[in-house]
């Protein structure tokens, strides 16, 4: 068996585009894979296939990043043929192959139904999709709810409870910083594990500059007397507008606060013409999912994302 990447060549982008989604995972549209393509977010060079002596395509692996992200940022689109009789370890070698010419071991996000582990058929394409995952380094898991929301939701009144304002760089550093205490966020938690507090507030800030949201979005949130209750910073996708990160600092929690700073982040897209705004929240997460929940964001897929640990 041979793991290449894809070339060039219009014909191996047609087999790329062309491979048969045959599992319950469902697969890229061949529409899709060509606009991302035109959008430099695929490339051929991050598209994988595993061939048998034939030539036949037996696996294909699509990895993801930014228009201007120099490697793939995740694994988008995994899938192995229903012939092949052991497809875990199949893909487990495509996604060796992938990760050594790349450097890194970019994270692999699949996408699910909120039900998926009552259909039989879908939780054992998982099953195999995880144990490649494990076996090429990325045994680290999170489950996390997508959320959406759409102007069949009201939007937000302001309930007076905060102010929002514009803050300097090292403001936003701090509020980074005493967020990250206490938090219930898997990714926060995790990363705390090797790394200190500022180190991962530096790491968040960068990650959120170079989305295509802007730094003029971000706001800190306030008290009346002027006591720093957290921070709104709306974000968004190269699709679509994000709710990107927020939180109130440990010692405000427990107050609602949270509800008027989502409702801040929810206004601001609002006004500026989103009819659509994303959001993630891990599922063990509970009071920032009831906190959605209320702000009549609805679920609209399980997230599995599978990544390498923590060092």
């Amino acid at each position: 068996m041979q793991f290449r990447a894809a070339t060039a060549d219009p014909a191996d982008i047609d087999r790329a585009a062309a491979y048969p989604a045959d599992d319950a995972v469902p697969a890229l549209t061949a529409e899709r894979i060509r606009e991302e393509l035109a959008g430099h977010q695929f490339r051929p060079e991050w598209i994988w296939f595993a061939e048998d002596e034939d030539g036949e395509i037996l696996a294909r692996a699509l990895w993801w990043g930014r228009a201007d992200s120099e490697r793939p940022i995740a694994l988008d689109c995994l899938q192995v043929r229903s012939t092949v009789a052991d497809p875990g370890s199949v893909a487990a070698g495509l996604l060796a192959a992938g990760h050594a010419a790349f450097g890194a071991l970019p994270g692999y996000n699949i996408s699910l139904p909120r039900d998926w582990r009552s259909d039989r058929a879908l939780a054992e394409a998982v099953a195999w999709r995880r144990e490649a995952a494990y076996k090429s380094g990325l045994s680290s898991e999170i489950e996390r709810l997508r959320y959406e929301w759409t102007p069949a939701a009201k939007v937000p009144e302001p309930a007076g409870k905060l102010v929002f304002r514009e803050g300097t760089d090292e403001e936003f550093l701090d509020a980074f910083v005493r967020l990250s205490s206490g938090s219930l966020d898997l990714h926060t938690r995790n990363e705390l594990r090797s790394m200190d507090a500022e180190q991962l507030a530096r790491e968040d800030i960068e990650f959120y500059l170079d989305c295509p949201g802007e730094r003029s979005w971000w706001r800190l949130a306030h008290l009346p007397d002027g006591t720093l209750a957290g921070m709104a910073i709306p974000s968004a996708t190269p699709y679509h507008r994000n709710v990107g990160y927020l939180g109130v600092v440990p010692e405000q929690r427990g107050q609602g606060l949270i509800d008027e700073i989502l409702a801040e982040i929810t206004r601001f897209h609002v006004s500026e013409g989103a009819d659509r705004i994303t959001a993630t929240t891990d599922t063990v997460n509970v009071p920032m999912a009831a906190a959605f929940d209320r702000a009549g964001y609805e679920v609209t897929e399980i997230r599995l994302v599978l990544e390498s640990p923590p060092q």
